[in-house]
C-alpha cells in the first residue's frame, strides 16, 4: 500500500513515519510536506534510505502539486497531519491558518475523490485533528465524541472546519475517512515553542521559564508514540465515517509539569537550591481566550479497538527529557533567527 502522509516532517507526522516504517514494513510511505519553520527533515535522516521511503515538497493549497504527487506515486490512502498548528501563532495571525488548514484540506480532499473516484471505497483518508476543537472543560467531565464543537481560538476553529470537510466528503460523495481528535502530544521532534520542550530548552540557558496566567490550566498529555500506535490501529481497524478520541489519560496542571521539569533538569544540571531553575519561572499575562481543561474519553477507541495509551507521564516525560538532552544539537539547528524573532515578539525576550 502506498500511504501520503501529510506534514511528515513535522512533531507528529516525522514520528509516524519512523514508527510506520517499522511496524508496516510493507507499506511505502510518501511524505508530502512545504517545509515551512517547523518542518525539518533532520527528523528523518535515519529513514531517507529506507527504499519505502519518499518525499515530495509541496503546497496543499497548489492543486498542480497534489495530482502531480497522486500520479508520481499512485497513491492508495491519505493520512493527514499537515496543519498549521500553534495556538499563539494563529492569534498573532490568523490567516495561515485558514489557508492551510481550511483550503489546504479541502484541495486534499478534491484530489483524492478525483483520482479514486471509480473505486471511493477502496481508499482511506485519514484526518488527524485536536480536541481543543472542543472548546473548553470545567473541573469535571470529559471529552467524548458526542461533545459538540466550541472552538476558541483561530487554530481550533479552523481544525473543526476541515473536520467538518472530511465528514462531509464521507456523508455527500462516499468517501472512506476517519477522524481522529488527540490530546496534547509531546515527545521527540517537537518544534520548541510548545511548552515541555521551551521549559527544556530555556532551563539549559537559564532563560525565563514563561507561564501563562496562573498557570493551573489543565492538559490531558498523550506521549508521541502512544498516538502513533493510535493512528496505526484507527487506519487499519477504525469503522468508516466515525471519529475517535485519542487521550493519554494523563492529565496535569501546566504549572506543575513545568516545576516537574525543573526537578529533573536541576538534578541533570546539578543546580544548587539557589540555582534551581524554578527561580526562573514568570507568570506572564494569559493568552487572548486560553481554555481552562482539556480532558479526553478515550473509551470508544479502548472499547472498540482494543487501543489504549503505553506511557505514563512519569516515563514518558523522562524519555522526551533525555532526548532533548541528547539532541541539544538538533534543538539549535530548529531555533533559528526566525524562531528568535517570534519568540523575543510573543515573551518579550531573547
Amino acid at each position: 500500500m502506498v500511504i501520503l502522509i501529510t506534514g511528515g516532517a513535522g512533531f507528529i507526522g516525522s514520528n509516524l513515519i519512523h514508527y510506520w516504517l517499522a511496524q508496516n514494513p510493507g507499506d511505502t510511505i510518501v511524505n508530502f510536506d512545504a517545509l515551512t519553520y517547523a518542518g525539518n527533515l533532520a527528523n528523518l535522516a535515519g529513514v531517507e534510505s529506507n527504499p519505502n521511503y519518499h518525499f515530495f515538497q509541496g503546497d496543499l493549497r497548489k492543486q498542480e502539486q497534489l495530482d502531480e504527487v497522486f500520479e508520481q506515486f499512485s497513491i492508495d490512502s491519505v493520512i493527514h497531519l499537515a496543519a498549521e498548528s500553534h495556538v499563539d501563532r494563529s492569534i498573532n495571525d490568523p490567516s495561515p491558518f485558514i489557508d492551510s488548514n481550511i483550503k489546504g484540506t479541502f484541495q486534499l480532499l478534491e484530489t483524492a475523490r478525483n483520482h479514486w473516484q471509480e473505486d471511493l471505497k477502496d481508499h482511506r483518508f485519514l484526518h488527524v485533528s485536536t480536541d481543543e476543537v472542543y472548546g473548553t472543560l470545567g473541573k469535571e467531565g470529559l471529552f467524548t465524541e458526542q461533545t459538540p464543537f466550541a472552538p476558541n481560538s483561530p487554530y481550533s476553529s479552523s481544525k473543526a472546519s476541515s473536520d467538518h470537510l472530511v465528514r462531509a466528503w464521507h456523508h455527500t460523495f462516499g468517501m472512506d475517512t476517519l477522524i481522529t481528535h488527540c490530546s496534547n502530544n509531546y515527545g521527540p521532534y517537537q518544534f520548541p515553542e510548545k511548552l515541555i520542550p521551551l521549559m527544556i530548552r530555556n532551563c539549559l540557558l537559564g532563560k525565563e521559564l514563561p507561564v501563562y496566567g496562573d498557570g493551573l490550566q489543565v492538559r490531558d498529555w498523550l506521549y508521541v508514540e502512544d498516538h502513533c500506535e493510535a493512528l496505526d490501529v484507527v487506519f487499519h481497524r477504525g469503522q468508516s465515517g466515525e471519529s475517535y478520541n485519542i487521550g493519554g489519560l494523563n492529565e496535569w496542571e501546566n504549572l506543575s509539569m513545568v516545576r516537574h521539569i525543573c526537578q529533573f533538569m536541576d538534578a541533570e544540571l546539578g543546580n544548587s537550591p539557589e540555582q534551581s531553575c524554578l527561580n526562573l519561572i514568570r507568570h506572564i499575562q494569559d493568552r487572548p481566550g486560553h481554555d481552562r481543561r482539556y480532558a479526553i474519553d478515550a473509551s470508544k477507541i479502548q472499547n472498540q479497538l482494543g487501543w489504549q495509551p503505553r506511557h505514563q507521564i512519569d516515563e514518558g516525560l523522562e524519555k522526551t527529557m533525555r532526548w532533548y538532552l541528547d539532541h541539544q544539537e538538533w534543538v539549535e539547528q530548529v531555533t533559528s533567527g526566525a524562531y528568535r524573532d517570534y519568540y523575543k515578539h510573543h515573551y518579550g525576550t531573547g
